[in-house]
């Protein structure tokens, strides 16, 4: 070790599972620019699994994602001076509370101009400008950049042993049908069509999902009398990358899930693409012949696209996704309506639901290579 590299590094990063998993990048940037420091991560109770197996991380702490005062507190003291860096993922007031608290040098995110702004700047001991245009991940390193580290723009997947069983013995594709958010959800006939396309191009369809009960309904209702293989509730993160990096395709509208699909590298990733592409788009550092469609409750049309490389997304503003790309044409009116009783689920609007499957349909083809 070099002298007065640091030994000890904390990260910060008190987010929802995608971007704990996107933090990967940073935190690999780190280990390859400081191989024998160890690095914490602490993160809300619930993320843990994303990290599962990560050679780069020596420990996970966990804390709850709504803690008291009381809690908040006893967290800091018990982090007070530990680490020689520690670093703020995000400019909220807890993860820079816990960055100052915690490092001997402390680099954080600081947005705007307020008055908790400029306290920030100045107990932080190297504040950084966040980024709102720029890719999440690569906003994240410049974090790594701030305290000369060479970037290494790579999302690392949990790892571990696969679930005997789970991954079919032929070519197969993973659908995740479940979002976290309601908004994000497509309709049933629309994944049980997509499915069926699916199967009669010769894959086996895979069906995964949380534990949830809620969610569980809500599959029992999207995969009724469908020929796919279920397992929501039953993988670990790390059964559920090492299925999906087997897969020859995965489908989904959950951003999480989505990010670890490009993390794995699975060999074509087509995605509805609930979010930004612009700052939430995959981002996995390999070629992949296929881009992300958008479905969002928005009265902006939503797009699928074909032919892009994802790690071009970061750099084509949502609004202009089927400008540079017209393989597959965008639908028209709003994408999704609430519907039923208690407006609880999101339906498509004016025969949508078709004329995406068909759009699916159009995107396999090409990606196949059939007419």
């Amino acid at each position: 070790m070099r002298t007065g590299e640091p030994t000890r590094i904390l990260v910060v990063a008190l987010r929802r599972l995608g971007d704990v998993l996107l933090t990967t990048s940073l935190i690999r940037s780190l280990k390859r620019g400081y191989p024998e420091a160890a690095i914490d991560v602490l993160v809300f109770t619930g993320t843990e699994g994303i990290l599962g197996g990560n050679p780069d991380v020596a420990s996970v702490l966990a804390m709850p994602a709504r803690p008291t005062p009381a809690e908040t507190f006893a967290c800091a003291r018990k982090l007070w001076r530990r680490y020689d860096l520690a670093f703020s993922t995000q400019s909220g007031d807890r993860p820079t509370l816990f960055a100052w608290a915690a490092g001997r040098r402390s680099i954080g995110f600081v947005a705007g101009n307020g008055v908790a702004s400029r306290l920030k700047r100045f107990a932080l001991s190297q504040p950084v400008e966040t980024a709102p245009d720029t890719h999440r991940v690569r906003e994240m390193l410049r974090l790594s950049e701030a305290v000369g580290v060479p970037v290494v723009a790579e999302v690392v997947a949990p790892r571990g042993a696969e679930r005997p069983g789970a991954a079919p013995m032929r070519p197969y594709a993973v659908i995740h049908a479940a979002p976290m958010f309601r908004y994000k959800r497509w309709t049933d006939a629309g994944w049980r069509e997509l499915a069926a396309g699916l199967a009669a191009r010769g894959l086996a369809v895979v069906a995964t999902g949380g534990p949830g009960e809620a969610e569980r309904r809500h599959l029992d209702g999207v995969w009724n009398g469908a020929d796919v293989q279920r397992l929501d509730g039953v993988l670990s993160w790390s059964e559920l990358a090492a299925l999906i990096g087997g897969a020859a395709a995965y489908i989904g509208p959950d951003t999480s899930v989505t990010h670890l699909a490009a993390a794995t590298g699975c060999a074509d990733r087509r995605a509805l693409w609930p979010d930004r592409p612009a700052s939430l788009g995959a981002l996995a550092g390999r070629r992949s012949r296929h881009a992300l469609g958008r479905l969002r409750n928005h009265p902006e049309p939503p797009q699928c696209v074909v032919g892009a490389e994802p790690a071009a997304l970061p750099a084509v503003p949502g609004r202009g996704l089927r400008a540079p790309y017209r393989e597959l044409q965008p639908l028209h009116g709003r994408a999704f309506r609430r519907s039923g009783p208690d407006g609880g689920r999101y339906g498509a609007q004016g025969g949508s639901t078709r004329r995406v499957a068909r759009q699916w349909r159009m995107a396999l083809n090409a990606g196949m290579g059939k007419a």
